[in-house]
């Protein structure tokens, strides 16, 4: 494999190649400023990691592919992590009911037929 296609290599690296400190991100990203100026002050950027996530899942990615993206050592952990919406709980409702109804539904019996002499 070439260099940058081993599956653990990160996408981006800090000033020295190794993993982004928190600092540095939040220094490069002007972080602070952004969301006071949105009005976002309570927001925090590992509030974005559940945001990410919840949206890999709800897009249909398998649990088990989420916590390799996350780097989490167990599923309960990315479980924790990802969010539903209510809109997306409300349609699976749905999805199960009309399941229900298709399974409990009568089938349709042919029509008799009649023999006549």
């Amino acid at each position: 494999m070439s260099a940058g296609s081993e599956p653990d290599t990160r996408l981006f690296t800090g000033p020295r190649g190794g993993r982004i400190s928190t600092a540095v991100l939040r220094d490069a990203t002007h972080w602070d400023d952004v969301i006071i100026r949105l009005g976002y002050e309570h927001l925090r950027r590992h509030d974005l990691r559940h945001t990410g996530l919840t949206w890999f899942a709800d897009a249909g990615v398998p649990v088990h592919v989420l916590r390799r993206i996350a780097g989490h050592g167990s599923l309960m952990t990315t479980q924790r992590y990802l969010h539903p919406d209510v809109h997306k709980i409300t349609a699976a409702g749905a999805v199960l009911s009309a399941h229900l109804s298709a399974v409990r539904a009568p089938r349709s019996l042919p029509s008799p037929i009649v023999i006549t002499r």
